[in-house]
């Protein structure tokens, strides 16, 4: 039985590292990156990741709150993050490409 409960505290653990790594992303991201990207606003995700990330502190695992949270956080950190990062240039592999980069390199139109 210890085993089974030294893993829910790992789970836990990994649960609040998780949701607090996804509040801090929001937080550092522009406000105006979430409009251009059409997910809601910034206000919006930090108190949802913020919920999501006190009832991780607060309940166990095994109650369905931090379920609920942990959707909040996948949602955020597999649909909004990603657009939010191409908004802003942040990420995609793309480091200093231009719009006119295809995936071997530039694109000169034939030339």
């Amino acid at each position: 039985m210890q085993g089974f409960a030294n893993f829910m505290w790992l789970l836990s653990l990994a649960l609040i590292v998780f949701s607090g790594f996804a509040l801090l992303d929001a937080a550092i991201r522009r406000e105006d990156a979430y409009r251009a990207a059409d997910k809601k606003t910034k206000p919006f995700w930090l108190i949802i990741l913020g919920l999501a990330f006190i009832v991780n502190l607060i309940f166990n695992i095994l109650s369905f709150l931090p379920i609920i949270g942990l959707i909040a956080t996948i949602v955020y950190m597999v649909d909004v993050r990603p657009a939010l990062r191409q908004i802003t240039g942040g990420g995609g592999g793309r480091r200093g490409g231009s719009s006119s980069d295809g995936p071997y390199g530039p694109y000169n139109g034939g030339r």
